[in-house]
């Protein structure tokens, strides 16, 4: 029995980093200790173990976290002005697109959740009926990352609560659904976002799926800053990604829902747009259109190593441009412009 619990520890701890919903819920627990009179053969090769006086104790550590793709490529050692986590960052000017900041802005790497973006504008685009009533199926359950989800099978919800849970609390059945019930079904839907890719000049962009929970999901910061001053262009994405929160009715339940980005809840900060993204192959994204210094800008920040690094990185181009402001003839880039043009894992 108790090497039943142990092996079931082993196995919880080696499953693979789910989607941006659930790293948020990863809390660091103590490992379990159990007593037994020997180690199974199984943990016996290179498995931790501490030892008591009179009793032996086997302790199951989780393994490590699975490096991104970026990490793998080496970007993360590439040394900037700004002391920014992410290894991929661009900030330009929305209006004169000026460019204010870029690190490894060519790198070609998975976008986790900012698909979504281009998934609700290719919904808003198709101009679907947002009152019609969509059901969560066994299709929408993610089998890749094993994200968990609250809106359970059977849960019946209109494409507009759909829309607003996808890009405001990166709800990936809900992006899912949304896919799965376009004209022609998911095949022509992802038809759809590259299709729209090419149309905007996306050239470093591919899609095989609409939530991002394929690591085989990529782009650039330069193709996502295109595809943010589009998506801000519409009234829609704008008030969905940026709604600090929202009830919905599953049943007889009121499910609260936040969004994922606790920047829309700070009063220094003016966000047109948003999304915000993580699987393990990405690590934690960050997009946004937000007015900083008396400028509207775009954002982006890929593979930050650290859960609150793509905030801090974005707190600290607001507060440099503040500081410091940019000269509307001579933008400032920091150091460390690696060019990659693709990595993977």
């Amino acid at each position: 029995m108790l090497h039943t619990v142990a092996l079931g520890a082993f196995v919880l701890a080696l499953l693979p980093n789910v989607a941006e919903a659930a790293p948020a819920k990863r809390v660091a627990k103590k490992a379990a200790v159990t007593k037994t009179a020997r180690v199974s053969k199984t943990f016996a090769k290179g498995a931790p173990r501490m030892v008591a006086a009179g009793k032996r104790r086997s302790v199951i550590v989780a393994a490590p976290p699975k490096p991104s793709f970026g990490q793998l490529a080496g970007l993360h050692s590439v040394q900037d002005d700004l002391d920014l986590k992410s290894s991929v960052a661009f900030v330009i000017d929305q209006d004169t697109r000026e460019v204010l900041v870029r690190k490894n802005d060519s790198a070609v790497l998975p976008i986790a959740s900012i698909t979504k973006l281009m998934t609700g504008l290719i919904v808003s685009e198709a101009k679907l009926p947002l009152d019609e009533q969509v059901t969560i199926t066994e299709e929408d359950v993610d089998t890749e990352k094993h994200s968990s989800s609250r809106l359970k099978v059977g849960t019946t919800l209109t494409r507009r609560d759909l829309m607003h849970l996808a890009l405001m609390s990166s709800e990936n059945r809900a992006a899912h659904a949304l896919g799965r019930t376009y004209p022609g079904g998911m095949s022509a839907f992802v038809s759809a976002m590259n299709n729209k890719a090419r149309e905007l000049g996306m050239r470093d962009t591919q899609y095989v799926e609409p939530t991002g929970l394929s690591s085989r999901n990529q782009s650039s910061a330069k193709d996502l800053a295109t595809l943010v001053n589009i998506a801000y262009s519409d009234p829609m994405l704008r008030e969905f990604s940026t709604s600090p929160g929202t009830h919905v009715e599953v049943g007889n339940r009121l499910l609260a829902y936040n969004n994922t980005n606790r920047l829309v809840h700070n009063p220094n900060w003016e966000i047109g747009l948003q999304k915000t993204g993580y699987i393990s192959e990405a690590g934690q994204c960050l997009v946004m259109q937000a007015k900083v210094a008396g400028r509207k800008l775009i954002m982006v920040f890929l593979d930050s190593a650290g859960k609150l690094s793509r905030i801090g990185d974005a707190e600290r181009v607001r507060k440099w441009l503040e500081t410091h402001g940019v000269p509307t003839h001579a933008p400032v880039v920091p150091s460390g412009n690696t060019v990659i043009r693709q990595v993977s894992g």
